[in-house]
């Protein structure tokens, strides 16, 4: 349920979204394939990187669910012939949090490390590209272009925002959670809000292409 400290929107998708710390570094094609080269690991070989990562299992329990939503995501874009590699997606997915328990043991930014972990491990930086943005896309979203749209790295960051640890909630759910846990400071709300706004915008823009509610009709 939407409530009072969750901003109130008409149409999220044409707010401009404030300043993002990595907004100035130059932003990547999402319809370049060299990121596609290396390996796509299947569930069993991301689950061997979450044993040497040591991957706490309440952290493997939230990258099913987030993998979960993602891959229903992507077939359903592909079922309308959209360009998704439907393996990668869930790839990406299922490794998105892969630095969340080092970095929860010694400090450090878990999406950068991970990106870094992913990259190292197979080569391809399109399942790092997932990784690192799961947290937030610092450009502006490409809203009116389904395949840019309907792409890897915002199925990712999508279905994240939809995982409340091992459940699927709605986007609301899921940012009143933040704003209790994290919203200590004014700044720390602001960012879950700013954040919130995105998720809500890429909702939308999604649902139109894709041809269905999100907000209640996904299987995962």
């Amino acid at each position: 349920m939407l409530t009072h400290r969750l901003p109130r929107l008409e149409n999220p998708a044409r707010v401009e979204i404030p300043d993002y710390p990595l907004k100035g570094i130059p932003e990547l094609d999402l319809a370049d394939p060299v990121h596609m080269r290396g390996i796509v690991p299947d569930d069993e070989g991301c689950r061997r990187l979450w044993d040497k990562y040591e991957m706490l299992d309440n952290i493997r329990a939230h990258s099913r669910v987030v993998a979960g939503v993602a891959t229903a995501l992507a077939k359903r874009a592909g079922s309308l012939g959209l360009p998704v590699n439907v393996e990668a997606v869930r790839a990406s997915a299922l490794l998105h949090d892969l630095a969340k328990t080092y970095c929860l043991r010694h400090g450090g930014a878990h999406a950068e490390l991970g990106a870094s972990w992913v990259v190292q491990e197979t080569g391809n930086q399109e399942l790092a590209r997932g990784v690192f943005h799961h947290v937030y896309w610092p450009w502006k979203l490409p809203v009116d272009d389904a395949a840019r749209m309907c792409s890897l790295p915002f199925f990712i960051l999508y279905a994240d925002k939809r995982a409340r640890h091992d459940t699927f909630v709605s986007l609301e759910e899921r940012f009143e959670d933040l704003l209790d846990r994290y919203g200590k400071t004014e700044e720390h709300r602001k960012s879950i809000r700013v954040s919130y706004l995105q998720a809500k915008a890429i909702e939308e823009a999604m649902a139109r292409h894709l041809g269905q509610n999100l907000a209640c009709d996904i299987q995962i």
